[in-house]
């Protein structure tokens, strides 16, 4: 028997595997994490009835829940970078980097305090291991969550246990109803890692006051404004604002490129359009799960955003540190920013943030 501490968040995924884990005979200690400051947002207190769920579920399993405040480590290793990648007029994906600071290093560290031999999540990934340890695809690959958990380290991976990983979500909802789990028809939760669904424009104006400016094409027409660069990302069609020009075609407009420094937003017609897509991509801040860097260059799939299908590509060194991708068909709307992930068949290998695209 191991004392394993698992991180219950509320929903249905982190319950059914705390439950897997006691059915398998281990001392289990649940931690709800509260790691964003409410007080502020007027109405607003999800984590009031996350908390509920957690209980009820750690009744029905008599176990204990302890609940612990990263509130200043997500403010500070989370938000202000998410902050400031928006400023720069990029678009980041803070639940990759909460992954990394909090739910698997100021959690992790947390739970090997209270004497954990594993943490545990209700993340659906798989781990294999040989002279070390792999990052799997989850068996549901519709949920699969891998993109989001490619900056674990071999350390980190090594203490994880992702007991829900070999099962289809229906299946685990089924598992959840079977035990009398409140939340087992519960939504996912979606929106911003730790602050939820919320109309994000007004979300980020809180901590960005919007800079309206100009909105235009490629060839510098202008036919509308914006109520700020950053409130828009690559390949975006709603809440543009423009609709129908005159002399111009009936097809919708997509955003096709943000320019900060002289705050314009450059628009093009057409889902297709080719300034839409890219061929190369250059990513920085490269991380691999084995440790170490593979021989390139290398040919492999990638993915630039969650549940995008993998596409063929070959990664090369580039210049001042940066990594090449090359895909084989043009890719739609590469976002600086966000991530590229790597995988070999089954197996994630890793990723890092895109800077540009061509």
């Amino acid at each position: 028997m191991k004392h394993i501490v698992v991180g219950l968040s509320g929903g249905v995924d982190s319950a059914v595997a705390a439950l897997l884990l006691k059915q398998a005979g281990h001392r289990v200690t649940a931690v709800f994490m509260k790691n964003w400051d409410e007080e502020d947002d007027a109405g607003y207190c999800p984590a009031a009835a996350d908390l509920e769920d957690a209980r009820s579920v750690c009744d029905i399993l008599d176990i204990e829940l302890k609940t612990v405040s990263f509130s200043s480590e997500y403010w500070d290793r989370v938000f202000m970078q998410f902050l400031d990648e928006y400023r720069a007029g990029r678009t980041p994906n803070p639940d990759i980097v909460c992954n990394r600071e909090i739910k698997f290093r100021a959690f992790h560290d947390y739970g090997l305090d209270l004497g954990a031999a594993a943490i545990a999540t209700g993340h659906y990934a798989q781990l294999g291991k040989n002279a070390r340890v792999r990052l799997l695809r989850a068996a549901d690959r519709g949920k699969d969550q891998t993109y989001f958990l490619h900056t674990l380290d071999q350390s980190q991976l090594a203490r994880a246990l992702f007991p829900i990983g070999h099962l289809d979500k229906q299946h685990v909802r089924e598992i959840a109803a079977e035990n009398g789990f409140p939340n087992h028809a519960k939504k996912d939760s979606t929106g911003i890692c730790f602050i939820g669904e919320r109309k994000f424009s007004d979300f980020l104006a809180h901590y960005l006051p919007g800079q309206p400016g100009e909105i235009r094409t490629l060839d510098d027409a202008v036919i509308g404004t914006h109520q700020g660069v950053v409130f828009y990302t690559l390949g975006q069609r709603q809440g543009l604002g423009i609709g129908g020009q005159k002399d111009t075609a009936s097809e919708p407009w997509y955003v096709a490129r943000k320019e900060p420094e002289t705050n314009v937003l450059r628009v093009v017609q057409g889902v297709d359009h080719p300034a839409l897509f890219s061929r190369q991509l250059a990513a920085g801040q490269l991380h691999w799960i084995s440790g170490s860097r593979p021989s390139l260059p290398l040919s492999c799939t990638a993915r630039i955003r969650h549940q995008q299908h993998d596409q063929p590509c070959s990664v090369s060194a580039g210049h001042s540190g940066e990594y090449l991708v090359d895909f084989r068909q043009p890719q739609r709307a590469v976002t600086p920013g966000q991530s590229v992930v790597f995988y070999a068949g089954e197996e994630c290998l890793g990723g890092g943030v895109i800077e540009w695209s061509s």
